[in-house]
């Protein structure tokens, strides 16, 4: 393999920018080191295989009923172990970072998210030095904000939500540590670039001083697709100096942290946040499909780019078709596993409750209208996911030409962006525009009602059906996530569109307020955290320490 700082061609169509080189440099040199990367004698950590299956499968229920993304349940098992550790096992207590970070590690081992007899031991320190930092934060924290009876209520409950946070900054930063990503980081670091010096800011917007932090976190959602609580992280560290912070840093960020907690979360809610978004996620995507088309053969793509462009057009063209063939295959995975944590969090109700409420009120039970409460969620999500459109042809031409910007000098864009002024309606307007968005909820639910009665549906069934309607609306729109990611072009509106959103919008609106709602009380997530998960932590511990002795009584005999 020829590397790109070698290539050096005497005619060229167009000409790779620096930015793009130094990434196809980079994705080169990591493509060499894996090739020629050795195991080495390096101690590593060890975990039962037995001890493993058992945590593998106890995780794949636990992420069953805690429906999030792939990438994101490593994050949620780090922050897991430690809230256990602090809250239940009291680890923290001793200020023992080291022991923390050798459980926290063979935890996630033992339940799949780190791979057997490959991190090395050395690890544990470093995890260690991570958390040493957040202990002592905490501590200083604790310290300044002791927590007393003659609290008030307000600063009571912010003293535990920044309590909390810290454990969140934690597990955000092992999980950065464990999945470092030298190529993602520089095209953070491209995007930006680019972004800062295109998107401007009319002089009637008082936000200039959070353009940047806005575009950081913005990146970090549509590019490295990142959760609030790791957003809460890149905000963090924004505004501090955490990697090199010494004592005295925690001191001081101990002493302000109310305010800065305060200051991330404004900036996770800003009101730049969709405008911003929307300019960031064509950058994020074209970004994510070059860095694909490169990291499967970068010579060759490099070759390509500096001296036949219609070859590597085509390359970025024959890529898109496999992403939307692949990113279909994707939904209809997570429509079934959607179907799964339905099923298991909330459509077992149905049997548990309606018929004990059915009876309770003196009503009649209606085999056909449990059949239909039982088999909706699942058949409804279906006829989403099939009438779901893919990406076509013009979308492909645009994520080309947004491609070629970002690569080629002779296609770069210098034209600047300008955010606008957000719309604010007059008061008597937004009451006109609520009316009628309430009224047609109302009338969608009104007509279902009276559907459902041509069944004879009691009171209960219907309420148990209205539910699942909203809930399930509002599942679709996240599993469809990964279709529309991959779609920049606008979609045209028609009559029928317009009255679908009219009527179905509102619907979609009460899932995803009863979903945000419903998962803070999710009883299946409590009995697993704090009846199941605990007593079975300890169970695991005693069998790998008993797999160790026997090891070891083993090589006494040998």
């Amino acid at each position: 393999m020829v590397s790109p700082n070698l290539i050096k061609k005497g005619q060229s169509f167009l000409t790779v920018n620096p930015n793009a080189k130094k990434l196809f440099q980079l994705i080169y040199g990591k493509k060499q080191k894996a090739e020629t990367a050795f195991d080495d004698e390096t101690p590593k950590i060890h975990v039962s295989h037995i001890v493993s299956q058992l945590s593998f499968l106890y995780e794949k229920i636990r992420n069953a009923v805690d429906y999030d993304d792939d990438h994101l349940l490593r994050k949620n098992a780090i922050k897991r172990i430690i809230k256990r550790q602090i809250f239940i096992e009291g680890a923290l207590v001793d200020y023992d970072s080291e022991e923390i970070a050798m459980k926290l590690l063979t935890e996630l081992i033992q339940a799949g998210y780190l791979p057997n007899d490959k991190i090395p031991e050395i690890k544990i320190k470093e995890v260690a030095s991570l958390l040493e930092k957040y202990i002592m934060l905490r501590h200083r924290y604790k310290k300044i904000h002791p927590a007393n009876l003659d609290m008030k209520e307000k600063e009571s409950h912010e003293r535990s939500l920044v309590m909390n946070w810290i454990i969140t900054l934690a597990a955000t930063e092992i999980e950065e540590n464990l999945n470092r990503d030298d190529v993602k980081r520089l095209v953070v670091s491209n995007i930006f670039e680019i972004l800062s010096r295109t998107i401007k800011m009319p002089n009637d917007l008082p936000y200039q001083k959070d353009l940047d932090i806005q575009i950081y976190l913005s990146i970090a959602r549509n590019f490295l697709k990142l959760d609030l609580d790791m957003q809460s992280f890149v905000a963090f560290k924004y505004y501090n100096n955490w990697e090199e912070a010494t004592g005295e840093d925690i001191k001081r960020i101990a002493a302000d942290l109310n305010a800065i907690h305060a200051l991330v979360e404004k900036q996770l809610k800003h009101p730049l946040i969709k405008q911003i978004d929307k300019i960031v996620r064509r950058y994020s995507l074209y970004y994510s499909l070059l860095t694909e088309v490169i990291e499967e053969n970068p010579s060759k793509v490099y070759d390509n780019a500096t001296s036949n462009t219609k070859a590597f057009l085509n390359l970025i063209k024959e890529k898109c078709e496999k992403k939307y063939s692949k990113v279909k295959s994707r939904l209809w995975r997570s429509g079934l596993r959607s179907i799964i944590y339905i099923f298991l969090t909330k459509s077992i109700f149905v049997l548990l409750l309606e018929i004990p409420a059915i009876k309770f009120f003196g009503e009649k039970v209606n085999p056909l209208a449990l059949i239909i409460n039982i088999s909706f969620p699942a058949i409804l999500l279906f006829i989403i996911i099939l009438f779901t459109k893919t990406p076509n042809k013009k979308n492909t031409e645009k994520i080309i030409e947004g491609i070629k910007e970002v690569t080629f000098i002779e296609n770069q864009k210098f034209q600047p962006i300008y955010l606008r002024k957000d719309t604010r309606r007059n008061y008597l307007m937004n009451i006109l525009f609520n009316l009628i968005y309430t009224t047609a909820f109302l009338l969608t639910v009104y007509l279902l009602i009276k559907l459902l009665h041509l069944f004879s549906f009691n009171w209960v069934s219907v309420t148990i059906f209205l539910f699942f309607l909203a809930f399930v609306s509002f599942f679709s729109f996240r599993i469809k996530r990964d279709v529309k990611q991959w779609i920049i072009t606008e979609s045209r509106e028609t009559i029928l569109s317009f009255i679908f959103d009219f009527f179905y919008m509102p619907i979609v609106a009460v899932g995803k307020w009863l979903s945000s709602n419903i998962s803070r009380i999710n009883v299946f997530i409590f009995v697993l955290d704090f009846i199941i998960e605990t007593p079975f932590k300890v169970i695991v511990g005693i069998i790998e320490d008993w797999t160790k002795y026997l090891k070891e009584k083993k090589e006494d005999l040998s």
